[in-house]
């Protein structure tokens, strides 16, 4: 499977997906393994240009960020280059730095056993399976939900009354059922029917939820979906 590049309104979620993968698979391996996996990690989330597979940086920039010195960086990138993780696109000369790119679809393979340490929707999702897994929630065809009650004037209500009129699908499928929890401050808890529903919302739908969110109340500095 090719990894999609992560651009456009999803891309945040294809990011996550992929440290997500590289994290549970590094936790799996022994020590030397996790160590060179968050070393990369770490680089990645730092320096690396997720649009254009882009990752130019030098050795000792590299080796303050790790915390360790050139000698290390050398023989941990070669050992990237040897897993086929990481791919030399233009050797650096007279002073300027190599650049790297990152075979996301060999970090997607090799991280594929790992998956499912993660949930049930994680591994669907990453597998791009097409077929709808049993417990998700459908859409209820020629029933769309109607608009919300607005009189209790929360800012749950109100949001969704945005995302409502935005996304009526969207919002039939995954935003309906969601009722409102508590709120600690800027942290507004809201509860799903289901796990699945839950961390659906949460993987893909929380930045256009907080958004909404915030719209109407721009204390809402966080959107946490439990069931």
């Amino acid at each position: 499977m090719q990894v999609k590049k992560p651009t456009g309104q999803n891309a945040s979620v294809l990011k996550y997906d992929i440290l997500t993968a590289l994290g549970a698979h590094a936790l799996a391996q022994p020590k030397p393994a996790q160590k060179l996996m968050l070393r990369l990690m770490t680089l990645m989330t730092a320096r690396y240009n997720w649009s254009r597979n882009e990752l130019a940086v030098g050795q000792r920039e590299i080796a303050r960020l790790w915390s360790v010195d050139e000698r290390t960086v050398k023989r941990e990138m070669a050992k990237l280059r040897a897993m086929g993780w990481l791919v030399v696109k233009r050797q650096g000369v007279r002073g300027r730095v190599s650049e790297y790119g990152i075979d996301l679809d060999r970090i997607h393979d090799d991280t594929r056993n790992s998956w499912a340490l993660v949930g049930p929707d994680f591994e669907h999702r990453m597998s791009g399976n097409e077929s709808a897994p049993t417990n998700v929630v459908p859409l209820r065809s020629g029933q769309a939900a109607a608009a919300p009650d607005l009189s209790d004037g929360s800012e749950w209500s109100m949001t969704k009354a945005v995302l409502h009129r935005e996304d009526p699908a969207i919002y039939t499928a995954w935003i309906d059922a969601l009722v409102r929890g508590e709120r600690a401050g800027g942290r507004l808890t809201l509860t799903a029917p289901s796990r699945f529903h839950a961390n659906y919302v949460m993987s893909h739908l929380k930045p256009r939820v907080l958004a909404a969110c915030r719209e109407i109340d721009d204390q809402v500095s966080d959107i946490i979906v439990i069931c």
